[in-house]
């Protein structure tokens, strides 16, 4: 049995105040002066050492950003003067899909490397559009050996990148068909190239590093590969733009190139330049992306990554799908053909939470790659003031490598973490097993449709993309 996957993580706290979710706002003229105040029973001892928290390195006791919310200090309060608030910065940051709650959780997971727990509990809608109308069967959860992370039960995460051959023949008793070239990835995670706007200071190289220091590949456009990297050391995987790019990291194991008319050719003379390596094909999603695909697999295509925009969608002029049921459809559409284990499918864009990568796997994704968690574990707070050419207010070009690596370590390990909890609690002990499985989910519409629908007909504005 091969050795367990792990990431080892450590605390990182964050370089700069962070921008947190709720206050306490007390009215001290009222208050009763008790000996044993309300907070000093926090749930979670935040005032209990306020001392000692005054003085170590983070510097301050900073309410806002550390409470969870439990709520008891302002139930016990015998004045009543205690109120929570929302802070009003923190409902600026990010957007309708990289909301402040999904921020606020990729910091303290990159700070501590943990799975977040709030005490307040869960308070937002059970269904909304995309992955969030989407459900995974978590009915295995009561079997107490279903649990991978304490060690009683092997559970593997890793997957092969690659084609794969549709049958096997012998002659003689031997092998007479030379397998393809398959690298393996033991996390079903691949690091998207680095949006333009992050490329300052060391922050690509840092995302880069990190990838190879968790043992995951990292995609790096041919003309930015830091020259501190090793293509063939550091699980690089070189973009570029034609054969020609490809001469020059012919040690690369996983190379990657733009789809276009003379895709085929451009693959071939890839291969030609090391046939050990592997060739993934960049195909940007739309709504003619189950026909495309088939036409490559078809013509011999190893790797298929599929580009969706930072929201998941697909690049449509009109209603554009979510990564969720394009990829049912063309997970489908490939099943049917006898085409579907030939090749690996990767998904990149709208990765947002571990949740995303075991649910784009249900839907038919081999692996998933990941670019705004990257940026948000560096405490980015999507501003938008470096697109706007202003200042960044966390000075993001001057974080230092080994810190960056460090927080991207441990936001990633805490998503390994919360995949193998939810593996367990499926009855998967192998994630090639997840691929395609939508019987171990559960899918707003169809709910709908079975119940409701049978009593007040099709919902009006009910489309696919929800």
């Amino acid at each position: 049995m091969p050795v367990k996957y792990h990431i080892h993580t450590e605390p990182a706290p964050p370089r700069v105040r962070p921008v947190g979710k709720l206050g306490i706002v007390e009215w001290r003229e009222d208050c009763a002066g008790c000996h044993n105040c309300v907070k000093r029973g926090c749930i979670y001892g935040f005032y209990r050492d306020e001392a000692d928290r005054l003085r170590d390195e983070f510097g301050y006791l900073d309410y806002v950003y550390q409470c969870k919310g439990c709520l008891t200090c302002i139930q016990n309060c015998t004045k009543g003067i205690l109120t929570r608030v929302v802070n009003p910065e923190y409902e600026r940051l990010g957007d309708d899909y990289y909301t402040p709650d999904i921020i606020l959780s990729t910091w303290y997971q990159a700070e501590t490397g943990r799975i977040p727990v709030s005490g307040a509990g869960y308070g937002g809608p059970f269904s909304g559009s995309g992955f969030d109308s989407m459900w995974t069967d978590m009915s295995e959860i009561v079997r107490p050996t279903r649990d991978g992370i304490h060690g009683r039960e092997y559970i593997s995460t890793s997957v092969d990148i690659g084609r794969k051959l549709a049958q096997l023949a012998f002659a003689d008793g031997s092998l007479s068909v030379e397998p393809p070239p398959l690298v393996e990835s033991p996390f079903p995670v691949i690091f998207e190239a680095v949006p333009g706007k992050w490329h300052r200071g060391k922050v690509a190289y840092s995302i880069a590093k990190a990838a190879a220091h968790i043992g995951l590949y990292a995609v790096v456009r041919h003309d930015d590969i830091p020259p501190e990297l090793s293509v063939e050391r550091d699980n690089v995987v070189p973009w570029v733009k034609n054969a020609d790019g490809g001469a020059s990291v012919a040690a690369a194991a996983l190379v990657m190139v733009d789809d276009g008319k003379d895709i085929a050719a451009v693959q071939a003379a890839l291969k030609q330049q090391n046939a050990k390596r592997i060739v993934a094909i960049r195909v940007p999603a739309g709504p003619d992306t189950t026909r495309r695909v088939g036409e490559l697999v078809a013509e011999g295509a190893e790797v298929i990554y599929l580009v969706f925009d930072a929201h998941g969608r697909e690049l449509a002029p009109s209603k554009p799908r979510h990564m969720r049921d394009v990829l049912r459809q063309l997970h489908t559409a490939l099943v049917k053909a006898g085409e579907r284990d030939l090749v690996t499918i990767c998904a990149s864009g709208g990765i947002a939470q571990a949740e995303h990568v075991a649910k784009a796997l249900i839907c038919g994704a081999d692996l998933v790659a990941v670019d705004v968690p990257l940026g948000l574990a560096l405490e980015c707070r999507l501003c938008g003031e470096c697109e706007r050419g202003g200042i960044c207010p966390i000075a993001l070009g001057d974080v230092d490598p080994e810190y960056a690596v460090r927080r991207i370590a441990n936001l990633i390990g805490a998503w390994h973490q919360q995949f193998i909890e939810l593996l367990g609690a499926m009855g998967i002990r192998e994630v090639r097993r997840l691929r395609g499985e939508v019987g171990r989910s559960m899918f707003f519409e169809d709910l709908e449709r079975e119940t409701f629908g049978r009593l007040f007909g099709k919902r009006k504005n009910s489309n696919s993309t929800m």
